[in-house]
């Protein structure tokens, strides 16, 4: 399964939106948007697959709503750099930095609030 993509749907508020953090914030390229509740942004061999609540595509069909814990990980060789650019961009922390078992971490809300873990493991 070496460099298969890997699809991670995020349920957001506003497509466009999302793809403007996403692209601006992390680099991520915009793979497919084929209608405004619906859009593909990959970064490497993440895809994540962005779709607005109650759209015509089956990824918005259901009750679902932005937000919660899940996230996916950004690993980073320096972190502090990283947070205080996004700060400094007006984007929203859930928490501040911390120290766990192997590294450092905090977590990033997207603009409908899904989580993005941005991670430093230590040397």
């Amino acid at each position: 399964m070496t460099g298969q993509p890997v699809s991670v749907r995020y349920i957001v508020n506003d497509v466009d939106e999302a793809i403007g953090f996403y692209t601006k914030m992390f680099d991520f390229r915009v793979d497919m948007h084929p209608a405004e509740e619906f859009a593909i942004v990959s970064k490497g061999n993440l895809r994540l697959l962005l779709s607005k609540p109650g759209g015509r595509g089956g990824g918005g069909r259901t009750s679902q709503v932005p937000g919660g814990w899940n996230r996916f990980q950004i690993d980073l060789h320096d972190l502090e750099p990283v947070v205080h650019k996004l700060r400094d961009a007006g984007c929203i922390f859930r928490n501040e930095i911390v120290n766990g078992v192997g590294g450092r971490q905090i977590l990033l809300q997207d603009p409908s609030g899904n989580l993005i873990e941005l991670f430093q493991y230590f040397a």
